[in-house]
C-alpha cells in the first residue's frame, strides 16, 4: 500500500455572514459545505448525509433555494456565482440537447 499523503489547500473565500443576516445555522453550514466538499472522503452524496442527517434531494432543494439569495451571494459571493453559473450550464445542456 502507498502511504497517505494529505495536502492542504487554502480556502479561495472565507465565509462572510454579515451581522443581522437571515441565513439560518443550517444555511451558513450548507454554504461551508459546498466550498470545501473535495475535501471528505468519499462520495458526495455519503458526506451529506453524515454532515446533514438529510438526504440528497432535501440537501439539494436547500441548496438550490439558497442559490437564488442575496444574503447568501453576501456571505459568500465567488461560490454563490460558480454555483449559480454550473446551475445554468445544466440548464442550458437541458434544453440544447432535446
Amino acid at each position: 500500500t502507498f502511504p497517505q499523503i494529505r495536502v492542504e489547500y487554502p480556502l479561495v473565500e472565507e465565509l462572510k455572514v454579515p451581522v443581522g443576516s437571515t441565513l439560518s445555522d443550517i444555511e451558513v453550514r450548507v454554504l461551508d459545505f459546498e466550498r470545501q466538499w473535495w475535501r471528505f472522503a468519499g462520495a458526495k452524496d455519503l458526506a451529506i448525509k453524515e454532515h446533514f442527517q438529510m438526504s440528497t434531494t432535501r440537501y439539494y432543494a436547500l441548496l438550490n433555494c439558497l442559490i437564488d439569495r442575496n444574503d447568501a451571494l453576501e456571505a459568500a459571493p465567488l461560490l454563490i456565482a460558480r454555483l449559480r453559473r454550473l446551475r445554468d450550464a445544466r440548464i442550458a445542456r437541458r434544453f440544447t440537447s432535446n
